[in-house]
């Protein structure tokens, strides 16, 4: 006879079997009327078999340290070919979390996985961030060369982030600067950025506006500075995150790199408002990829595009492509939906449908520089409803230089120079049915002189703004039953 506990696990199998069948096919809608060829994404194939993180000495008592009951539980899993591991209600303290393949980490609805801040137990690697190859701290939860994998159910995952971020004065009101402060940790020396040590500022220091310390510090010492991403899943294939809270990340929240075959559905992502670093999902140089009905409210870019930076980004040579992002929602964060600006490997084939973004900085975000290189192109935005928009509706910029659109110096040079490798191209975007409510400009395209944007399509739009249109170094933009502030372009 079966226990009462596997029968409840086989019962909750046969739900979920059931549930994520309607599930894949409510995704295969998603591919009708796609103006660019995609294979369907693959789903992961995990075993129907089932343990509990209990089973392997775990408790969610929120005191206890579960990095090796997380370690033990899924070793014990991968050994027998796979499997769903059950991490029930609680608060669940932990270091890093590997995943491995055919494992599922199903979440409990109650269940709350915290990563313990604690740097020892966080390891500095080689990875790859922002683009660049690069050192930085283990991430709490991640993959490499996986297959198979997923993040499922309906509790909550925190990265502790506020003990590695630091904090600028003027992102928060005085009361909350003040609970800062009782932090601890040091502040610059005109005392308007809080950091969390004395190592994190001299990496900062050295570091100016960029996430790239001296090489010649001691790691050890800045090892705050070198903050891991919350999710980081490298060279993975066939993975889906279903249902899960995501918050809190030290830097990043999700961060899937070079991976394939990704399905990423009714997912909340939350940072602070005053975050840095603090994106939502960076989808970098990845193909074949889902996005829907998830929710975004953070502290930068919140549904963000990249395919590698500069000279590593081109050597890697990974485009991003093939990707359908329909049905979410973007509240505070630096842009809804974004590209670049670390696009030198080239980003081609997606389309974003059927969005709002609710108080973004900026609603559609297109950024390069000089220097990086790749193309991007074949971008179909329709059905994107924009409200509160802080400054831009749409942005194209390739004078980008690391600040937000908040701080963005209009009127670059018009300085010609060299067409080569490191040029960036932006071409053939195609923009319809948008309803921008509210900004301060509708539509600024500031391109390059010696590589115009071009190929710019705005069909059946309105935008209500402060200013109208503003473009330069742009060749083929058509505006066809688009209305700014009631006036036809």
């Amino acid at each position: 006879m079966l226990h009462r506990h596997s029968l409840i696990l086989l019962a909750l199998g046969l739900l979920v079997l059931c549930s994520c069948d309607k599930e894949y096919k409510r995704l295969d809608s998603l591919y009708e009327g796609l103006p660019f060829e995609m294979e369907k994404v693959a789903q992961p194939r995990i075993p129907a078999r089932s343990a509990v993180l209990t089973d392997f000495g775990g408790v969610g008592d929120g005191v206890a340290l579960n990095t090796e009951a997380f370690a033990q539980a899924i070793g014990a899993l991968a050994a027998k070919g796979g499997g769903r591991l059950v991490v029930p209600a609680g608060i669940w303290r932990t270091g890093p979390v590997a995943l491995q393949s055919h494992i599922e980490l199903h979440l409990d609805a109650d269940a709350l996985i915290v990563f313990d801040p604690d740097q020892d137990l966080y390891p500095i690697i080689d990875t790859n961030f922002e683009g660049l190859d690069v050192r930085r701290c283990t991430s709490p939860i991640h993959a490499e060369g996986a297959t198979d994998i997923a993040i499922t159910g309906r509790g909550i995952i925190d990265g502790s982030g506020d003990a590695w971020r630091e904090v600028k004065q003027v992102k928060v009101g005085q009361t909350q600067w003040a609970a800062i402060l009782r932090r601890g940790g040091v502040l610059s020396d005109d005392g308007k950025v809080w950091y969390p040590d004395e190592g994190y500022k001299k990496a900062r220091l050295t570091a100016g506006s960029l996430n790239y310390p001296d090489p010649s510090l001691d790691e050890q010492e800045i090892k705050t500075f070198l903050r891991p991403v919350l999710v980081s899943l490298r060279e993975c294939e066939r993975i889906l995150l279903d249902g899960v809270t995501f918050q809190n990340s030290p830097c990043w929240n999700l961060h899937p790199l070079w991976c394939k075959d990704l399905t990423i559905r009714g997912i909340t992502v939350r940072n602070p408002h005053y975050s840095a670093n603090g994106d939502g999902i960076d989808i970098d140089a990845c193909e074949n990829v889902i996005l829907v009905g998830s929710s975004f409210d953070v502290g930068d870019d919140a549904i963000c595009i990249k395919s590698g930076k500069d000279e590593d980004g081109r050597r890697h040579a990974r485009k991003c492509r093939n990707l359908i992002i329909s049905d979410c929602t973007v509240y505070h964060g630096h842009g809804g939906f974004v590209v670049g600006s670390e696009m030198s490997g080239g980003v081609e084939n997606i389309r974003v449908t059927g969005c709002r973004f609710i108080g973004t900085d900026v609603g559609l975000r297109f950024k390069s520089t000089r220097g990086r290189g790749g193309r991007v192109k074949d971008i179909w935005c329709d059905h994107i409803y924009m409200k509160d928009i802080v400054t831009y509706g749409v942005i194209f910029n390739l004078y980008y230089e690391g600040v937000a659109a908040t701080d963005l110096k209009e009127g670059a040079g018009a300085d010609l120079r060299p067409v080569d490798e490191t040029t960036p191209e932006f071409r053939d975007f195609h923009f319809s049915d948008i309803v921008c409510s509210g900004a301060r400009q509708a539509v600024f395209i500031n391109g390059l002189p010696e590589m115009p944007v071009r190929g710019i399509e705005f069909k059946h739009s309105t935008f209500t703004s402060d200013q109208d249109a503003r473009i330069q170094y742009a060749e083929d933009v058509r505006f066809e039953a688009v209305t700014i502030n009631g006036k036809a372009l």
